[in-house]
């Protein structure tokens, strides 16, 4: 069930608003060739993950095939795409909200605050609430969807007017045609689109206090695959056949925008409800793994020692704290520029877990490879292509970052603090350096 939440957030049901009226109806091949790569990630995540169970996911792995540089330098990158993704979570949370009226006069940043409180508080009581919690979000994305999906047919089928408009197919050629704007919007979507798929790694984590990862894993994994086709690339199809794309908006949910114009008594209110709840998962998972990947950092010695805390319900709280204390500068965001806080944290959630998903294709490359040197054995579940796979994932990857530059101003300034961040990488290791040699020298893990 986290796998099928990871991989319905808040990139679709909010981003995609946007997208679809920056990009058009070829916003859908978008989400299909970044679904490709985001199942060849998650397919490399879930040899290793066969390899070696861990909480720790893939700083584990990093760890062991990269080094501790490596795992230094996925972590916390990981652990910047979840506390950026965080805020953009609960700016998307208050953004829902005051689409009621009950809400409106209430600051954003006082409904993002109480959002991060309610969750963190259930967040830190255990890992068992955390599942049920995320066990009914999932549920609820996915009933909320497929419902949202046989609606839409329905309507198409029976061209039902919605808005005054009469939903068709050849609304994906009409206004336009299906590259309305052109092919370079197109193609400046495309990190918005990778971060729409951010949470699928979250099985690695997930992996690590599972029963039966041998058998649970595959499966949950290979069903990321039509997840993709049927959510993301189905829906933004069948959105676009519903009403033109120019009808979108930035900062409204698509389904929230078809329910209003359908004129059904309380639909939007019901489908804006439900993408709530997705943000409110999206968070969830966030400060969950987080957690667990700062906990295994700092019995390695390369983050700082409360991160590695655990309550009497072994909950790793110091981890979940210090990503909910990232998350409240995201509440500061909201109070100072309210109307570009989810775009500024986007771009940066974006970089960070680009970052990630190459350290996981860097770390299964070195797996394979010590594997054909007779090192470790590789499970039968593999990633198929090697070694072409892991290559192209990543030249895939460090196009997007490329391509950010193009996005003006967001994604540019974005490029503009990556040295900055590689800087405060580089100093945080040289500060943390000795304590990892000493932990090393001792096997205190």
């Amino acid at each position: 069930m986290i796998a099928i939440g990871g991989a319905i957030g808040t990139g679709l049901f909010l981003g995609a608003g946007g997208r679809l009226a920056q990009a058009g109806p070829a916003l859908a091949i978008a989400y299909g060739v970044c679904g490709v790569f985001a199942f060849f990630v998650v397919r490399a995540l879930g040899e290793l993950i066969l390899h070696r169970p861990s909480s720790g996911a893939f700083v584990s792995y990093a760890r062991e095939f990269l080094g501790e540089k490596g795992a230094f330098v996925a972590g916390w990158m990981y652990f910047l795409n979840w506390a950026t993704t965080g805020i953009a979570d609960i700016t998307a949370i208050a953004l829902y909200a005051h689409y009621w009226s009950l809400f409106t006069p209430v600051p954003q940043w006082v409904l993002a605050l109480v959002a991060l409180l309610v969750v963190l508080v259930l967040n830190l009581v255990s890992v068992k609430l955390f599942g049920e919690m995320e066990f009914w979000f999932a549920i609820i994305k996915v009933g909320a969807l497929v419902a949202f999906m046989f609606v839409g047919i329905g309507l198409l089928v029976m061209g039902t007017p919605i808005g005054g408009t009469t939903p068709s197919p050849s609304l994906l050629l009409d206004h336009g045609g299906v590259l309305p704007n052109g092919l370079v919007p197109l193609v400046l979507v495309i990190q918005g689109v990778v971060f729409a798929y951010a949470a699928v790694e979250l099985v690695g984590v997930a992996a690590g206090e599972t029963e039966d990862p041998a058998k649970v894993m595959p499966k949950a994994i290979n069903s990321i695959m039509w997840r993709i086709g049927i959510f993301y690339v189905g829906s933004v199809v069948l959105l676009s056949m519903l009403l033109p794309w120019n009808q979108y908006q930035e900062g409204q949910s698509p389904f929230v925008t078809v329910l209003s114009q359908l004129g059904v008594p309380a639909a939007g209110d019901v489908m804006n409800l439900v993408v709530l709840t997705a943000a409110m998962s999206s968070l969830n998972s966030g400060l969950y793994s987080t957690g667990r990947i700062l906990r295994s950092m700092a019995a390695a010695g390369s983050a700082p020692k409360f991160t590695g805390l655990m309550n009497r319900n072994q909950v790793p709280y110091g981890g979940i704290l210090l990503t909910a204390a990232v998350c409240v500068l995201g509440v500061g965001l909201n109070y100072v520029v309210p109307a570009a806080a989810f775009e500024i944290v986007l771009n940066f959630a974006a970089v960070a877990i680009i970052t990630t998903w190459s350290m996981i294709m860097l770390s299964h490359l070195v797996f394979v490879r010590k594997a054909k040197a007779g090192e470790v054995a590789r499970p039968l579940y593999r990633l198929p292509g090697s070694p072409v796979t892991q290559l192209v994932t990543i030249a895939f990857l460090l196009a997007v970052v490329v391509l950010m530059w193009f996005d003006v101003p967001a994604g540019r300034v974005t490029l503009l603090c990556v040295p900055l961040l590689a800087a405060a990488l580089v100093v945080g290791w040289f500060c943390v350096r000795k304590r990892v040699d000493t932990v090393r020298a001792f096997g205190d893990r």
